[in-house]
């Protein structure tokens, strides 16, 4: 985000010895971190490609059903196989539960993964956005996200777009948050969308009209960060300030987020959900309109935009019960997500962006006594479209149970491998470096792109 904060305190140090005052804030780094003009200034030593390629990452938080939602077995005995029914597809032999009518009508430009396994079994949202087990062994500062990976690898498509923009809700706890850029710094975190991103784009009190005056405050700030950073690194004004004051003042990204700018009837394709938070909803809040505004973003220029949507934590209990939130859940989704694929091919976008959903693990076959669905990392889902890909099949299969893979087992690295491909990235050469200086692979046991959507 982008923030001026008012006053506060009349300059009272925090608690790492800097004083209060106006600052600006951009993205995640603190004030001694890198500015906007030497993020620039090292993408363009880098070099910048001129891909429109990207890729969309939902995230469905706390582990979907996934034998609720692709994967039925109507002839399981009815402590597994739950009220729901299949119903057919427009593609000949694929069924998925009658709740996703307008997926049905649209199945040839969706792909299922029906046999995901090498899940962890806790909840923790960085399998998801790193492609690895988060208890395994990691370089120093972590494992970065695939977002901070692609901007490091390819830098911005678009000066005043950044390459990496997240619209995940931070949690009230830990496991579900979205992990940062890890190994790579906070140069390659994400620009985060949060509550009213836009809002958050607005240097408080200062206009259009007023740009000498933020050009004064840039140069303000360039000055206290020098004061912080005893090395002095901070440049003046040069052509990357001359650069950042354009992505500063670009309406461009602001443009991206705000749907008042969309068609209403663009709007109202995707749906509404919940506005706020429920109570029990501590992972994300049902909002399809982020993913219209994934979709603007990647218009405008993003190259790995990541959404969290909903609360699928379903274990049963009071107001928990994993079927009525279903009814409740599933139709919103179903319109959501057929909107955006809809949208994007409707804009010519099906080649260049891909879309990824999934959680962390499935759920138990047995429904539990308390009406839910239990942890079960032995196999889960994930739904793809887009990016080039062929779709309209299915990719592996479970037992009569929906508990085992019982053909083409995928893991959580030959997705992102995909991914990667998809974007023009080549996962058997391409590696980043950690902080010693020693090179690491994007993917872990030299996972390939998934042949079948080659």
């Amino acid at each position: 985000m982008l923030k001026i904060l008012a006053p506060a305190d009349h300059g009272r140090p925090l608690c790492d010895g800097v004083s209060r005052r106006n600052f600006l804030k951009i993205g995640g780094l603190g004030a001694a971190g890198l500015t906007l003009p030497d993020l620039l200034a090292l993408e363009a030593k880098a070099g910048i490609g001129s891909s429109k390629k990207a890729v969309i990452l939902i995230y469905l938080v706390g582990g979907p059903p996934h034998q609720d939602m692709f994967d039925l077995k109507p002839n399981a005995p009815s402590e597994i196989a739950g009220p729901h029914k299949p119903i057919g597809t427009n593609v000949a032999g694929i069924e998925i539960c009658e709740l996703f009518p307008q997926m049905a009508k649209m199945m040839d430009k969706f792909a299922l993964i029906r046999s995901l396994v090498g899940a962890q079994a806790g909840h923790d949202a960085a399998q998801c956005y790193t492609g690895r087990v988060p208890t395994g062994p990691q370089p120093p500062g972590g494992w970065p996200q695939f977002g901070s990976v692609v901007g490091k690898v390819q830098g911005a498509h678009d000066p005043a777009v950044p390459p990496f923009v997240s619209m995940c809700y931070e949690c009230t706890h830990g496991p579900y948050n979205e992990p940062g850029p890890g190994m790579l710094g906070a140069a390659q975190g994400a620009f985060r969308h949060l509550g009213n991103g836009r809002d958050d784009l607005t240097l408080k009190g200062i206009t259009y009209d007023r740009l000498s005056d933020r050009a004064r405050l840039l140069t303000s700030m360039d000055q206290f960060r020098r004061d912080v950073d005893s090395s002095g690194s901070m440049a003046g004004m040069d052509q990357f300030t001359q650069q950042a004051m354009g992505v500063l003042t670009s309406s461009k990204l602001a443009d991206a987020l705000d749907l008042t700018k969309e068609d209403p009837r663009i709007v109202a394709r995707y749906g509404t959900g919940d506005t706020v938070k429920r109570i029990d909803q501590n992972g994300a809040p049902r909002v399809p309109q982020s993913f219209l505004t994934a979709r603007r973003l990647v218009e405008a220029g993003a190259r790995v935009v990541t959404v969290n949507y909903s609360k699928w934590d379903w274990h049963g209990g009071a107001g928990n019960d994993i079927f009525t939130r279903e009814r409740e859940d599933f139709p919103v989704f179903d319109q959501a997500i057929t909107a955006l694929v809809e949208d994007l091919h409707q804009r010519g976008m099906d080649q260049d962006v891909s879309v990824l959903v999934w959680g962390e693990f499935g759920r138990t076959p047995i429904i539990s006594k308390q009406g839910g669905r239990d942890h079960w990392p032995r196999v889960a889902m994930a739904l793809l479209a887009g990016g080039g890909m062929p779709c309209g099949q299915v990719i592996g299969s479970t037992d009569r149970l929906g508990g085992e893979a019982d053909s083409r087992p995928v893991t959580f690295p030959e997705v992102f491998a995909t991914l990667y491909h998809n974007l023009g990235i080549d996962v058997a050469s391409t590696t980043v470096t950690d902080a010693k200086g020693r090179p690491h692979y994007l993917v872990d046991n030299g996972a390939l792109p998934i042949r079948e959507l080659m």
